[in-house]
C-alpha cells in the first residue's frame, strides 16, 4: 500500500477507537483550559505590576510544577495511567475554581496561590496521556495518527483559548476565564475517569519500584543516549520559548503595538492558528522518519520569531507568530512522537514525566529570560534572544542533530498490546519487548477466517481492534475483543485448532509464531500456570 494509503487508514481507524477518541476529546478541553488561564493569569499579574510581577507570577506558577513533574509522572508507569490523567484533571479543576473566587473576592495573593496548585496539577497529564495512548492504540500508524490528532487539538485549543480569553475578559472580566474554564475541566475528567489500560510496567516492576527510583532511572537513560538528551533539549528550548511568547505577546500587544489588553489573546489566537494550518502538514509524518521535519520546525519557528523584532506592523506581526506557530506544532507533534518510538515502554511515564518537569522549567526560564531581555535591551532584544534558543540547542546537540532516526524503534504499542493480555501481565521486560519485536500484523475484513477447526497450529494470535467470533461444530462460543487471544490451545496441547475464528467485523490482530510463544510461556513459570488455566477454561467451555 502507499504512503497515502497508508494515512488515511491510520485516520480512518482512529473512528472505530472508542476509548482514544474520549482522550482526546479531554486533552482537547484541557488544552483549552491550560492556555486560557495562563493567558488570562499573566494579563492579571501585568495590569497590576508590570513585567517583572507577570514573569514573577509565571515562574512562581512553574517552579513547583518542574519539581513535581517527574516524580508524579512515574505512577504513569508504576499504575493505570487512567487514575493519574483523571486525578490530574480534578486538581486542576479546583484550582482554576479557587482563582476564580480569589479574583472575584479581591485577594490577588490568594488567586496567584490557587493558579500556582492548578498549573502543578498540570504536570499530570501529558506524561499520563502519553503512558495511555500507547495502551490504546491498535497500530503504530495509529498511535502517530492520534499523536498528529491530539497535536492539532493542542494547535486549536490554543488558539480557541486566545479567542475566549479576550471575549470572556472584555465581556465579564479576569476572573470569569477561570471559572469557565473549571467546567471545562470537569468534562475532561469525566471523559477519562472510566476507561480502562493496564500499565506498560510488569506487576513486578509496578509494586517494587520507587518513585525516586523511577525517576533516576528515566534520567540515567538520557544520560547515556545522545539522541533521547537532543529530543529533551528541543523540546525544553521550544518550552522556553513559548514561556517567553506568552509574556511577549502581552508587551507586543500592549505596548509595541498599544492596542487593549484583550488584543494579547488575539495574538495568541494567530499564533495558534498557525499551528492549526500547520496540522494537516503534521498528516504527512504517519509513517515517515522524523529529523528532518523536526529541524525544519525549528528553524522555521525561529526565523519568524526573529522577524517579528523588526517591528513588520500589526499584520506583518499576526502573520509571522502564525508562521512561529505552525513550526512549534510540527516540532512538538514530531518530536514526541520520536521520544514515545525510541523510550523502553515501561520507562515512557518517567521519561515524560522527566520531560515535563524541564518543559515547566523552560516555560519559567522563557518567563524570566523576557524582562532581563527587556530591561538589557528592550523589546527588539528579546524577541531575537528568544529566536536564538532552539537554534543554540539544536548547536548543542552536535552530530547527534543529523542522527535524530539512528536505531530501531521500539514497539510500544505491541508492547502495550502484549501487557493488556492477562497470558502475558507476568511476563518481565526483556522478554515481553522481544516478544513484541517478533509479532507480525493481520489485517482481516469482516467474515474472514482466522483459524479454521482441524488444522494445525502453528501460531498465537493477539487482538488489537475489531471483534472475532468463535465456532465449534457450528456452535457459537464466544466474541472476542481488544485485550484477548486466541490459538493458545493448539498450541500448548499440541492438537489441531479446536474451532475456528472469523472476523465479526474488520479487524488488527498481531501474530506471534509457535516456537517463539511457546519458548515465553513454557520458560516462565506463572505465565505456564496462567497458559494453562486459559486453556483448560476454553476447552471447558468447548465442551
Amino acid at each position: 500500500m502507499d504512503s497515502g494509503g497508508r494515512r488515511r487508514r491510520a485516520f480512518s481507524s482512529l473512528a472505530g477507537n472508542t476509548a482514544l477518541l474520549r482522550v482526546l476529546a479531554a486533552y482537547l478541553l484541557f488544552i483549552l483550559t491550560e492556555y486560557a488561564v495562563w493567558i488570562a493569569m499573566l494579563v492579571f499579574a501585568y495590569n497590576r505590576g508590570g513585567t517583572a510581577v507577570a514573569g514573577l507570577v509565571a515562574v512562581a506558577q512553574l517552579a513547583p510544577a518542574a519539581v513535581v513533574a517527574p516524580v508524579a509522572a512515574s505512577l504513569a508507569d508504576r499504575r493505570s495511567p487512567v487514575v493519574m490523567l483523571a486525578g490530574g484533571y480534578l486538581a486542576q479543576v479546583a484550582g482554576m475554581a479557587g482563582t476564580a473566587a480569589a479574583i472575584g473576592a479581591g485577594a490577588p495573593l490568594a488567586a496567584y496561590a490557587a493558579a500556582v496548585f492548578a498549573s502543578t496539577a498540570v504536570t499530570a497529564t501529558r506524561p499520563a496521556q502519553s503512558a495511555l495512548i500507547p495502551s490504546l492504540a491498535a497500530t503504530p500508524d495509529q498511535l502517530t495518527a492520534a499523536n498528529v490528532v491530539a497535536g492539532w487539538l493542542e494547535a486549536a485549543g490554543a488558539a480557541a483559548a486566545g479567542l475566549l480569553v479576550g471575549v470572556l475578559i472584555s465581556l465579564a472580566g479576569v476572573g470569569s476565564v477561570f471559572a469557565v474554564c473549571a467546567g471545562l475541566g470537569l468534562v475532561a475528567a469525566l471523559l477519562v475517569a472510566g476507561l480502562r489500560a493496564t500499565s506498560l510496567a510488569a506487576e513486578a516492576d509496578a509494586d517494587t519500584d520507587a518513585s525516586t527510583a523511577g525517576v533516576a532511572e528515566g534520567l540515567r537513560l538520557a544520560v547515556r543516549q545522545p539522541r533521547l538528551r537532543l529530543m529533551l533539549a528541543l523540546l525544553t528550548a521550544d518550552a522556553v520559548v513559548v514561556g517567553a511568547l506568552d509574556l511577549l505577546v502581552v508587551i507586543l500587544a500592549l505596548t509595541v503595538l498599544g492596542r487593549p489588553p484583550s488584543w494579547a489573546g488575539y495574538l495568541e489566537f494567530a499564533f495558534g492558528a498557525g499551528a492549526v494550518l500547520a496540522a494537516t502538514v503534521s498528516a504527512l509524518l504517519v509513517g515517515r522518519r522524523l529529523g528532518g521535519p523536526i529541524l525544519a520546525a525549528a528553524l522555521g519557528l525561529s526565523g519568524a520569531l526573529a522577524a517579528v523584532a523588526f517591528g513588520p506592523g500589526l499584520a506583518g506581526t499576526v502573520i509571522l507568530l502564525a508562521v512561529a506557530g505552525a513550526g512549534h506544532l510540527l516540532l512538538e507533534v514530531a518530536t514526541r512522537t520520536l521520544l514515545q518510538r525510541s523510550v523502553p515502554p515501561r520507562l515512557i511515564g518517567r521519561i515524560f514525566g522527566v520531560l515535563e518537569g524541564f518543559t515547566m522549567a523552560g516555560l519559567a526560564v522563557g518567563a524570566l529570560l523576557v524582562p532581563a531581555l527587556v530591561h538589557l535591551g528592550g523589546t527588539r532584544l528579546a524577541v531575537l534572544g528568544v529566536a536564538a534558543v532552539l537554534p543554540l540547542a539544536a548547536v548543542a546537540g552536535g552530530r547527534a542533530v543529523f542522527r535524530l532516526d539512528a536505531g530501531t524503534a521500539v514497539p510500544v504499542v505491541e508492547i502495550a498490546l502484549l501487557r493488556s493480555l492477562p497470558l502475558f501481565a507476568e511476563l518481565p521486560a526483556p522478554a515481553i519487548e522481544g516478544l513484541a519485536a517478533a509479532l507480525r500484523p493481520v489485517r482481516l475484513e469482516a467474515g474472514a477466517v482466522l483459524i479454521r477447526q482441524g488444522d494445525p497450529g502453528d501460531a498465537y494470535f493477539a487482538i488489537a481492534a475489531g471483534e472475532l467470533d468463535a465456532e465449534q461444530d457450528g456452535h457459537f462460543l464466544g466474541r472476542y475483543g481488544r485485550g484477548d487471544g486466541v490459538g493458545e490451545i493448539a498450541l500448548l496441547r499440541a492438537v489441531p485448532r479446536t474451532a475456528t475464528v472469523t472476523a465479526h467485523t474488520a479487524a488488527t490482530v498481531y501474530q506471534l509464531d509457535r516456537d517463539l510463544f511457546l519458548t515465553a510461556v513454557l520458560g516462565h513459570a506463572p505465565t505456564r500456570r496462567q497458559a494453562e488455566g486459559i486453556a483448560a477454561t476454553r476447552l471447558a467451555t468447548d465442551r
